[in-house]
C-alpha cells in the first residue's frame, strides 16, 4: 500500500517544475528538478522511491524527477549538498569530481575538494565524505555551478593529469577533449603542464597526453 501512494505524493508535492525551497537552505528538499531529504521527504522515502523507479538517485542524498538529463548544474548541486553548508563557499570541487559534474568521469565514491591555499584547511581535515587538496588557484581557475564552486574544464584536466593515475585519468582527459562546450585544447594543456613549476610527476603528466587526440582542428 506504501508503495502505491508514494507517486501520488510526490506528484501532489511538485506543482508543474516550479522550485519549493533553495537549494541553500540545509532543510530544502526540491529544488526544480532535484530532490532532497527534508520538509517533504525524508531520505528512507526517498531511497524507497528511487527502488520503485519513481526517482533516480544522483550522488548519495539527491534524486532526479522522471525524465529529468543529468546536467553540470544539477550534478555540481547534487554534489553541494554533500559538502558541509559551514565550508561550502570555502572549497572548490575538482579533479575527477570535476570532471563528473562536467559529464566526462563516473561517479565519485568521494568527492574531491580544493583548498586554496592562502586559506586556512585545519578547520575543514574533519569533512566526512570528501578529500581536501591544499593548491594554489588563480581567478580564471574556478567557475560557481549549482550552487557550488568547480574547477574550470582547463584546470581541472591539469590536475587530472598532474594527480590521477593513468588508468583514471586518460578516459576522462579524452572526454574533457572531446567535449567542444568545454573548450579545453590538448596544445593549451600541454603547454600549461610544461608551464607548472616544481610540481612532481610532470613527465607522466606529458606521457598521459602523450596518449590523447585532440579534436581536429584543435590549435
Amino acid at each position: 500500500m506504501a508503495t502505491t501512494s508514494r507517486p501520488s505524493l510526490l506528484a501532489g508535492s511538485l506543482p508543474g517544475s516550479a522550485a519549493t525551497a533553495s537549494t541553500g537552505d540545509a532543510a530544502a528538499t526540491v529544488s526544480a528538478e532535484l530532490l532532497f531529504p527534508g520538509r517533504l521527504f525524508s531520505w528512507p522515502e526517498l531511497q524507497a522511491m528511487a527502488s520503485d523507479g519513481v526517482l533516480t538517485q544522483l550522488f548519495q542524498r539527491g534524486y532526479l524527477l522522471p525524465g529529468t538529463p543529468e546536467t553540470p548544474q544539477l550534478r555540481a548541486r547534487a554534489a553541494a549538498f554533500a559538502v558541509p553548508q559551514a565550508i561550502r563557499q570555502r572549497v572548490v570541487a575538482g579533479r575527477m569530481t570535476a570532471a563528473w559534474i562536467y559529464g566526462c568521469a563516473p561517479e565519485p565514491d568521494r568527492l574531491a575538494l580544493l583548498v586554496d591555499a592562502k586559506r586556512r584547511v585545519s578547520s575543514l581535515r574533519s569533512t566526512r565524505g570528501c578529500t581536501l587538496h591544499e593548491v594554489r588557484l588563480g581567478p580564471c581557475d574556478v567557475v560557481s555551478l549549482g550552487g557550488l564552486m568547480v574547477s574550470t574544464p582547463l584546470r581541472t584536466a591539469l590536475d587530472i593529469a598532474l594527480h590521477v593515475e593513468p588508468v583514471r585519468a586518460i578516459p576522462a582527459l579524452q572526454e574533457l577533449l572531446d567535449r567542444p562546450e568545454l573548450n579545453v585544447r590538448l596544445r593549451l594543456l600541454v603547454l600549461a603542464v610544461e608551464a607548472t613549476p616544481r610540481v612532481p610527476h610532470k613527465k607522466a603528466a606529458l606521457e598521459k597526453l602523450s596518449q590523447l587526440t585532440g579534436r581536429s582542428g584543435q590549435g
